[in-house]
């Protein structure tokens, strides 16, 4: 650690620190704000910029495939459950919210207020597969992204994304098809991995 570069944890860090699970290569920098660490799972080779900020609340948890990178500035708000399967991404300053409070004026709003004053809004985000979110783009309560699927910079995701589809705006829609030539990629990356998995076990 030096100035003004914290560093990252490594995978035995993150065990000592109670995270539910944590696959190999995996990295979250020192600056990076994080409650619920019981209450999260990561698969391999994953790494988390700083500073991002992922709150998983009571009741609720976060899954984090393998082959995931989370930019630095992103905030991750798993009040319900929340997904980042494998090979999916986020650019800087991506905002994923699980829950959100009433706007309509019909109820009172913020953290502050006791619940039975409220009405808050909950639903489970998956981003699937091989998604990748442009930077500063906001995903609302149920807005899942099908797999495959891209999201351009500054969206706004209020309902779910079709798979496979480059997806971009306010509100979000879909502008055209995504091609698939990285699943071709993404089978000689696994195999690569895994030829190279048994030759350490070997050796």
């Amino acid at each position: 650690m030096t100035p003004f570069n914290p560093g990252y944890s490594d995978r035995e860090e993150l065990l000592r620190l109670g995270f539910a699970s944590v696959g190999a290569n995996v990295r979250i920098a020192r600056n990076c704000t994080i409650i619920g660490f019981e209450r999260i799972w990561i698969g391999d080779n994953v790494r988390i910029d700083g500073p991002t900020t992922i709150v998983v609340a009571e009741g609720s948890h976060l899954e984090i495939g393998s082959f995931v990178h989370v930019s630095g500035g992103c905030h991750l708000c798993a009040s319900a459950p929340l997904k980042l399967e494998d090979f999916s991404g986020l650019s800087q300053g991506v905002r994923i919210f699980t829950a959100t409070d009433d706007y309509s004026g019909r109820t009172l709003t913020n953290p502050m207020v006791p619940a039975r004053f409220k009405r808050v809004l909950t639903d489970n985000v998956t981003i699937g597969r091989h998604v990748i979110v442009g930077a500063g783009t906001v995903i609302l309560p149920g807005a899942s992204i099908g797999e495959g699927s891209s999201i351009g910079a500054l969206s706004l995701v209020s309902r779910p994304m079709p798979a496979w589809s480059v997806c971009a705006g306010t509100p979000c829609a879909a502008i055209k098809a995504r091609k698939t030539d990285l699943l071709a990629l993404e089978k000689k990356l696994l195999s690569e991995h895994s030829a190279e998995a048994r030759w350490l076990n070997e050796g």
